[in-house]
């Protein structure tokens, strides 16, 4: 990013990013108290990478300050902003239509060494809520998720046994998956798969 000054990719429509392939499985899901789960709604998500010029400008048109410790994910007015990276985020405004939120991003952005991408339609959202959530989710990724080790507000990227996910801990008991269209319906038949254990 050194040699130039921006790179950006266009924004999605909305109607792109309101398909989610989990519905019907969510439909023929049955509830099990001691872990829900169920799919999020749609969301513009805007990957960010920038200097450390760019990041104040960007939370600022954001709506969110963007965390600056590893690891960690800020929210204000229903927005997130997770840190990936040590200048990597990804923003999440569920909702929202991303080609106006893009817009004014990259607008605040501009003449700053920056990449701002539109991946709206690239991944889905789940949330796994409940008692043993973590426990579910622990059949296929081998982090701590105690609350000492992964308290809330701690996001990472990480796997599901073969899918690579984006999980965060927005609750003592709440966790969110975001993940790729194409391997949403794996995680989500293997985290019921879980569930059945504790049914």
């Amino acid at each position: 990013m050194d040699e130039i000054a921006s790179i950006t990719a266009p924004a999605t429509t909305a109607a792109a990013v309101s398909v989610n392939p989990l519905h019907a499985l969510a439909a023929a899901s049955h509830d099990v108290a001691a872990a829900r789960l169920v799919p999020l709604g749609p969301a513009a998500r805007l990957a960010f990478r920038g200097r450390e010029a760019a990041i104040g400008p960007v939370g600022e048109a954001f709506g969110v300050a963007l965390p600056r410790e590893a690891c960690r994910r800020a929210e204000a007015n229903g927005r997130a902003a997770l840190w990936l990276g040590p200048d990597e985020w990804i923003l999440f405004a569920p909702g929202a239509d991303p080609a106006p939120l893009f817009a004014a991003i990259d607008s605040a952005a501009a003449g700053l060494p920056h990449s701002l991408v539109d991946v709206s339609s690239r991944s889905v959202g789940i949330e796994t809520s409940g008692p043993r959530a973590a426990f579910v989710l622990n059949q296929g990724n081998p982090l701590d998720l105690s609350l000492e080790s992964f308290p809330v507000g701690m996001c990472t990227r990480t796997v599901f046994h073969k899918a690579e996910i984006v999980l965060s801990r927005v609750a003592p008991e709440t966790f969110h998956i975001d993940v790729w269209r194409s391997f949403a319906p794996y995680v989500w038949e293997l985290l019921e798969e879980g569930r059945r254990e504790l049914a």
